[in-house]
């Protein structure tokens, strides 16, 4: 699972490490977070088509998912991109999906957003309550990708869903954390992904603009970094026949040769 693509820089990490990366680890199955892959904020459905041809199975968004207008459509055709599943229920799109994985498991993908310091929305938590009893019945294996900004509220839900999926994994903050578990019930679980994109940055962002904004509490345009590219997220091993995550295991490569 591979967190939040960030503009250009992150899209160009994206194609020079995904695919040699999913084939040396021999990964079965790959969800993606793509929501601020379009200049920062939002994703194209050309951007979408293109992670999914490097090797995503699935695509994850969040609260920037209907930035850009071209995207309301792929997200109602397409079984392979999620928005938050706590959306209204006449948002665009589906909250979860099931996908083959290359070894034949069925994987279902459940993508939150949380609500403390993010916008209004339902309760993820009661949400995920539901979407999970459904999503058991045509999955072998689920995981979650909850887009959230506070810690406490994402360690509560890898805890309220402790036993139910095989992986609770958190987005959105961008910095990754080092949390990485295996609950006691055999969820799998981190805090944050990390960003995949330019570090020499603030958390994505060029550094100039940010300082401005800081310094002066005037409004400025966020433009993205650039520089120190990473990709950034986890392995997470699962024994299909059981749901119950045996490993996880943080992945940070960079643009350099070989990786690091």
């Amino acid at each position: 699972m591979i967190g939040d693509i960030v503009g250009r820089p992150g899209r160009r990490i994206v194609e020079d490490l995904l695919p040699r990366f999913l084939e040396q680890k021999r990964v079965d199955f790959c969800v993606v977070n793509v929501e601020n892959s379009s200049a920062g904020s939002g994703v194209t459905p050309k951007i979408a088509e293109r992670v999914l041809q490097l090797g995503a199975d699935v695509l994850t968004t969040g609260d920037h998912v209907y930035r850009k207008r071209e995207i309301h459509g792929f997200l109602r055709s397409s079984p392979r991109i999620v928005r938050p599943a706590n959306y209204p229920s006449a948002s665009h799109g589906n909250g979860s999906t099931v996908v083959e994985a290359k070894n034949g498991v069925r994987v279902g993908v459940l993508n939150l957003q949380g609500r403390v310091f993010m916008p209004p929305i339902d309760c993820p938590f009661l949400c995920a309550e539901a979407e999970v009893e459904r999503l058991a019945r045509d999955a072998d294996v689920v995981v979650v990708d909850f887009h959230a900004e506070a810690t406490s509220e994402k360690i509560a839900m890898g805890w309220h869903l402790d036993g139910k999926v095989s992986g609770v994994v958190g987005t959105h903050t961008h910095i990754q954390t080092a949390d990485e578990t295996i609950l006691p019930k055999g969820t799998a679980y981190i805090t944050d992904l990390g960003m995949t994109g330019p570090y020499n940055s603030v958390i994505g962002r060029a550094t100039d603009k940010v300082l401005f904004k800081f310094l002066t509490n005037m409004p400025t345009r966020y433009d993205v970094g650039e520089g120190m590219e990473k990709l950034c997220g986890v392995l997470i091993t699962v024994d299909s026949s059981t749901a119950k995550a045996q490993a996880i295991e943080r992945v940070m490569l960079s643009g350099l040769p070989g990786g690091d």
